[in-house]
This record gives structure tokens, sequence and C-alpha cells, in this order.
């Protein structure tokens, strides 16, 4: 049997003590789940137009693709492409929300000067050009909203599993405690004070 169940005043003390910090943690795991949650909720409306906007970004880019691949040919653009410069401008930083650590990606876009030459191009290639920065811009956008979308949801499922634990398992077990422990001491001081009576009585009768 464990010691601490023993109906005792000092075990009756830790069993409320015990209690009132469980129901403090689920209130605090409650408000911090609401919180994860609309956080995760704006996160999903952001991520969803970015999505939208990104699906009708990359239907036109790779029409302004298939545009240039037919006026220059497929080889010539290849070796366009070569030309851009490698991107080094992401960094990623982290901000944290009740705990859950989310990632900021840094980007500065780049527009500089086309680095393939004007005389030997056409407009289709600008256009390609300009259509494929604004998918990588937006590619950068979105892997930062749903990194951050995934990790909020992974963050509430524990936190949800610990409400749970302390409502259905934690709160009751010690709520019990105390009702026994209290129920067992008011039974002991009534005996105690039945005793008591009887004593006195007899007390009385010598007298």
């Amino acid at each position: 049997m464990d010691p601490r169940t023993f109906p005792t005043k000092g075990n009756l003390m830790l069993a409320k003590n015990s209690l009132a910090l469980a129901r403090q943690g689920y209130d605090l795991m409650d408000k911090k789940r609401n919180i994860l949650i609309r956080e995760l909720m704006s996160l999903i409306d952001e991520a969803r137009d970015i999505q939208d906007e990104i699906d009708s970004t990359f239907t036109y880019a790779y029409q302004c693709l298939q545009r240039a691949n037919i006026e220059h040919g497929i080889n010539m653009v290849s070796q366009l492409a070569y030309t851009v410069p490698i991107e080094n401008s992401i960094s990623i930083r982290t901000r944290s929300i009740m705990g859950t650590e989310i990632p900021h990606v840094k980007y500065t876009p780049v527009h500089d000067l086309p680095t393939y030459a004007f005389s030997t191009t056409r407009e289709s290639i600008d256009q390609a050009t300009k259509a494929f920065q604004k998918v990588k811009d937006l590619t950068v956008k979105l892997s930062m909203v749903e990194n951050a979308a995934y990790r909020l949801a992974s963050n509430i499922k524990k936190t949800q599993k610990r409400a749970n634990a302390l409502q259905n398992i934690t709160i009751p077990m010690y709520t019990e405690l105390v009702s026994s422990i209290t129920n067992a001491l008011e039974e002991k001081d009534r005996e105690e004070f039945t005793r008591l009576k009887v004593i006195k009585r007899m007390k009385m009768k010598k007298d």
C-alpha cells in the first residue's frame, strides 16, 4: 500500500496540494492548446492562400518556359539557366510560441539585372525568368508556413495528450484520494468523539 494514501492529515494536505497543482496544470495546458490552435488555423489560412497563388504562378511560369523553349530551343534555355546564380540569401531563425520553436525564414529577394545578353534573347526569356523568380519567392514563403504549421500541430497533439491525462487520470485520482482520506479522518474523528463520550459517561457514573 502506498504510504501517501494512509488517512493522515499530512497526507490529506499533500493530496489537496497535488490536486490543486493538477488542476492548475490542466488549465495551463488547455490555454496553451487553444493558443496553439488559433496560431495553427491562421497558418493554415495563410498556407491555403499561398498555395492558390503558387499554383497559378507555376502554371504561368511553365507557359512562359514553353514559349521560351519554342523560340530559343531547349538547349539554349538550359545554358541560360546555368547562368543564374545560386541563391544564398536565405537564413533560418526561430521564434517561440508557447514553447514551440517556429522557423522564421529570412530571405531577401534579389532582382538583379539578367545574367544573359538582351541582344541574343527574346522577351519570352525575360517573362520566364520573372515568373520563376516569383515561384521561388512563394516557395520559400510556403515552406516556412508549412513547417511552422507542422510543428504547431505536433505540439498541439502532445499538449492534448497531457491535458487528457490530467483531466481523465491525475485529477480524478487525487479527487478520489482527497475524498477517501477526508472520509477516513472524519470517521476516525467520530469514533474518537464517541469513545470520549463513553469514557466521560463512565467517569460520571463512578463519581
